[in-house]
């Protein structure tokens, strides 16, 4: 194991060398954003003097502990505010101009860090000759308070997570360089709460020419929060801390552990009402001036190539925390259908439950399972994470740039197969950990022959805009009618269509 030096704006930062890839940690992208820098947007860290160790993470953003991400094997460090940190991964043999891939990490916008095990960049560094980063940003509370009184100076509100994003892709287009990459070949990567982010950032003036090509995992330009429901959620947090919502000075002094205590209490209340996270970026009229996918299809990202793509069975991972899916029967099914669509309570959104359900199931006869557990899964899946996808797509690819759409069907032998492709089972086949995560993935050689073809794809993207490999073959971009999409599992194809009975019944609802 090699020591290796880099110099960077702020000073020079030592990593570490081994087994064909150089790696620094721990590297702070922004300035410690406590006391007066609380709930404001990231300033540049402080040079320092001297050489500045780098081989070890650093501090992870505050957060409570998380049933899925502990279920995922997601493992974290040490947690403080000073967690405006990256890390960077990149082939021992010298190169310039190497393609640079950053990731954001996923979690719901209240837990997770670019260090967790699972997105170990070393693998996609050494296959692809890319350069790697990872990185920190606020979640919860810290990141996505949108309360008036803690207005920047430039009137953002609630949108301190995403500023730590661009934060970060403002360091990599200063430093790509430095580390053997090309500032100008970037390409923005994330799953869940990252894609969700990504979705953002593409309808953001302030990240525009910062990333040449995004990929979406299980996340689009849906998840963003209206500056009143944004404020509601904060009242509730605030009135549980027994402060002054005017009294932002009050708000900046209390300790960390009262905000998360306060957190987890107050939304078990508020996410109900809300029907969707409680935490998510916020339309605050200045970082998004409008909603995402609005901009998109207004041309806002103009020039962004896209790689867009769901799993198979997202809501199975969230259906283990249903303690009343297993007895769902259809009346139980007819309810909740209505009250995830719009109507609810009237005879329009009755019969828009009915319709749901009709399609759903003429859809899947014969060859997926009816019961009303399954049709809500498949529901849910949709609603939260496909359409929303496919609307992504449409919305960029009505322009100059190319979309390609995905559909990861490989399916996890765990809790009994009751997994199947959930939410989150595509991460060790991208990041080349499958190995180390055998419970979860299954099949040892079927599962490493994917996990390198669609490193190949993810690489072949980063590296030209198009996902095609030896392993997938041709991948057309997506396009009506025929909406190819390439269908990831143990034999992948591409597929015209699928699950089109469903997506139409979605026009002119989501």
């Amino acid at each position: 194991m090699q020591r290796t030096l880099v110099e960077t704006r702020y000073g020079r930062i030592e990593g570490i060398e081994a087994d064909g890839v150089r790696v620094w940690r721990g590297v702070p992208f922004a300035r410690a954003p406590v006391g007066t820098l609380r709930w404001r947007a990231p300033r540049p860290p402080e040079p320092w003097p001297g050489v500045r160790e780098a081989q070890r993470f650093g501090p992870v953003a505050p957060q409570n502990p998380s049933a899925t991400g502990a279920l995922l094997g997601l493992g974290l460090g040490e947690a403080s505010e000073d967690c405006l940190n990256l890390n960077v991964y990149a082939p021992s043999e010298p190169g310039r101009g190497r393609p640079v891939l950053v990731w954001l990490h996923g979690g719901g916008f209240t837990f997770g860090a670019g260090s967790q095990p699972v997105y170990d960049g070393s693998a996609l560094a050494r296959r692809g000759g890319v350069v790697v980063v990872t990185a920190n940003y606020r979640l919860g509370v810290l990141g996505w308070l949108g309360l008036p009184s803690l207005a920047d100076d430039d009137g953002s509100i609630g949108n301190c997570g995403l500023l730590d994003q661009i934060a970060v892709l403002e360091w990599v287009r200063e430093h790509a360089e430095r580390f053997g990459g090309d500032p100008s070949n970037v390409t923005l990567f994330g799953e869940s709460a990252g894609a969700m982010s990504i979705g953002a950032l593409l309808g953001a003036p302030r990240a525009r020419g910062l990333f040449r090509r995004a990929i979406l995992q299980s996340g689009a330009a849906h998840h963003v929060t209206g500056l009143e429901a944004a404020e509601r959620v904060a009242e509730a947090l605030v009135k549980e801390l027994g402060v002054d919502p005017r009294d932002a000075r009050r708000l900046r002094e209390l300790p960390v552990s009262a905000l998360l205590e306060v957190q987890q209490r107050a939304l078990r209340r508020v996410v109900g009402e809300l029907r969707g996270l409680p935490f998510q970026p916020v339309l605050d009229g200045v970082v998004l001036p409008e909603p995402p996918l609005a901009a998109v299809a207004a041309g806002a990202a103009a020039g962004v190539s896209l790689l867009v793509g769901t799993n198979l069975d997202e809501w199975r991972l969230f259906g283990l925390a249903d303690p009343k899916l297993a007895g769902l029967d259809e009346a139980g099914l007819l309810r909740r259908l209505e009250r995830a669509l719009p109507g609810a309570g009237t005879p329009a959104g009755a019969s828009l439950a009915r319709r749901a359900f009709e399609v759903y199931t003429e859809a899947r006869r014969g060859r997926l399972p009816l019961e009303p557990p399954e049709l809500w899964l498949a529901f849910e899946t949709d609603r939260v994470f496909r359409i929303p996808a496919l609307r992504l797509a449409e919305a960029q690819g009505n322009g100059a740039s190319e979309v390609f759409v995905y559909l990861f069907a490989w399916r996890s032998p765990a809790f009994g197969g009751r997994l199947g492709a959930c939410h989150a089972l595509e991460i060790p086949f991208v990041f080349g950990c499958v190995e180390r995560l055998r419970s979860f993935v299954g099949e040892h050689e079927a599962a490493l022959r994917l996990e390198r073809r669609m490193q190949d794809a993810w690489l072949s993207f980063a590296r030209g805009g198009a996902p095609g490999s030896d392993g997938i073959g041709s991948w057309p971009p997506y396009q009506a009618p025929d909406r190819a999409t390439a269908w990831l599992d143990a034999e992948p194809r591409v597929e015209r269509a699928p699950f089109e009975a469903e997506r139409r019944f979605w026009d002119g609802i989501l």
